[in-house]
């Protein structure tokens, strides 16, 4: 669990330590759905990187078995609004 690592012409010692990531969100959302694309809002503000954000949207509009989705092409994720625009490959 110890390590030196060179940065700059010095060397650092540092020690790994287990951390956990606290998951479990579940929040409500509201979606307008067209031919090809879905707008959702009221998106809640979560203490997460956007990027992981739009990984959750485009999972959660993945699945098939909640008789929708399909391949996602895009997400757009617009954090200040609490807003979203998935669009997927092929319409349905």
């Amino acid at each position: 669990s110890k390590h030196s690592v060179n940065l700059d012409n010095r060397t650092a010692n540092v020690v790994v330590r287990p951390f956990e990531l606290e998951m479990g969100f579940q929040f409500e959302l509201h979606v307008t759905v067209s031919g090809k694309k879905i707008n959702v809002s009221e998106i809640p503000e979560l203490p997460i990187p956007e990027g992981w954000m739009r990984d959750k949207l485009e999972l959660n509009f993945y699945k098939t078995e909640q008789g929708g989705g399909g391949e996602i092409e895009n997400v757009t994720y617009h954090k200040e609004s609490g807003t979203a625009v998935i669009t997927f490959l092929r319409p349905g």
